[in-house]
């Protein structure tokens, strides 16, 4: 099978052929239809995740396909089944697991990081018959591809996580991804949402799944972000989303919360850019009695509601397809995000 790799840490990626993997006990092989371009397969590419450490190695964790091979003992999960998988799997045994929340298990295995991942023609998932979602019908391989990692993270962190109701202010900062996801399923839930980016193109998709206000903002300007999203909610927001993942953000979404707001961080931080420093003004935490809430992912048995959700044309994330490309294209897709990231979602279709 061709199949994307690198060979060291920011080396540029290339396309080699290597054998198609088997099937390991309790797993399956999946050919893959489609998988993502995300800015986790670009922090990993350059090392900003401990588990990923062996060469070469083959990125990318949000897909979805066609079951190709099964290994013994998986029970539920068929030859030519259309599946779709979270970009975190749980081992299913540990009592995390066994509480329903995969999400975070401390044993879990991310393709694309604990193992060789998507930007290939088939991938090999452990514990099948625990993480592995049916796909309906009613939703494309496109679309699906772009679930597990951006939408779904989204959806668990505005609805399970924040917990947003009908009425509440949501302010989204970042419109990448999984800012625009969150900014669709908020408004989906009768919020009233502001967003924030740099981006005129992308604060022009936010308008358009949903956003009643949008900031032109950049980065560093914590202060001037916060100063228009009170002129707009003059006692703060209810609900905050770092979407970007930056102190800078970090700062700018939780001082902009009303008092006893809900600051949900979904924005991945290296650990390199935050070790010895704040993340989020703690003395204001304690001043508003603000709750600052982290959201990762989500677990295999919540992605059917999703589904649901989608498939009844509630949520609508094919409007952030943007653009698809070859797996020879990958390469220079994934070093590109270096200088940027482009609005909506590209999809690789090996």
């Amino acid at each position: 099978m061709r199949a994307v790799r690198f060979d060291a840490f920011g080396a540029m990626p290339y396309v080699e052929e290597i054998a198609i993997p088997t099937a390991p006990p309790g797993g399956i092989v999946i050919q893959v239809r489609a998988t993502g371009l995300c800015r986790s397969d670009w922090h990993g590419w350059q090392g900003h995740d401990p588990d990923l450490s062996r060469f070469p190695h083959t990125p990318g964790h949000e897909f979805a396909g066609i079951v190709h091979g099964v290994g013994e003992g998986v029970e539920k999960v068929g030859v030519g089944d259309r599946v779709v998988v979270p970009f975190v799997c749980g081992c299913g045994r540990c009592g995390v697991c066994r509480a329903g929340n995969s999400h975070v298990c401390p044993h879990q295995w991310q393709p694309g990081f604990s193992g060789a991942g998507s930007f290939a023609e088939y991938v090999a998932i452990p514990t099948a018959d625990f993480n592995v979602v049916q796909l309906p019908a009613a939703v494309s391989f496109e679309v699906a591809a772009g679930l597990g990692c951006r939408f779904a993270t989204a959806y668990r962190g505005i609805v399970d996580v924040a917990k947003v109701r009908a009425g509440e202010s949501v302010l989204v900062v970042g419109c990448g991804g999984v800012g625009l996801a969150a900014v669709m399923i908020a408004s989906a839930k009768g919020a009233r949402v502001v967003a924030v980016d740099v981006s005129p193109g992308a604060l022009r998709l936010a308008e358009d799944v949903g956003a009643e206000v949008t900031i032109s903002s950049a980065e560093a300007e914590v202060a001037a972000t916060v100063e228009a999203v009170r002129a707009e909610f003059s006692d703060g927001v209810d609900v905050s989303v770092d979407a970007l993942g930056s102190i800078a953000t970090a700062r700018a979404a939780s001082l902009s919360l009303a008092v006893r707001g809900r600051h949900v961080q979904i924005g991945l931080l290296p650990e390199v850019s935050v070790l010895d420093r704040a993340t989020i003004p703690m003395h204001t935490v304690i001043a508003r009695e603000l709750q600052v809430l982290g959201s990762h992912g989500m677990p295999a048995h919540d992605y059917p509601r999703m589904l649901a959700d989608i498939a009844s044309g509630q949520l609508r994330p094919e409007r952030f397809l943007a653009r698809a490309i070859t797996l020879e294209e990958a390469p220079r897709a994934l070093a590109a995000m270096s200088v940027g990231t482009a609005v909506g979602v590209t999809i690789i279709r090996p």
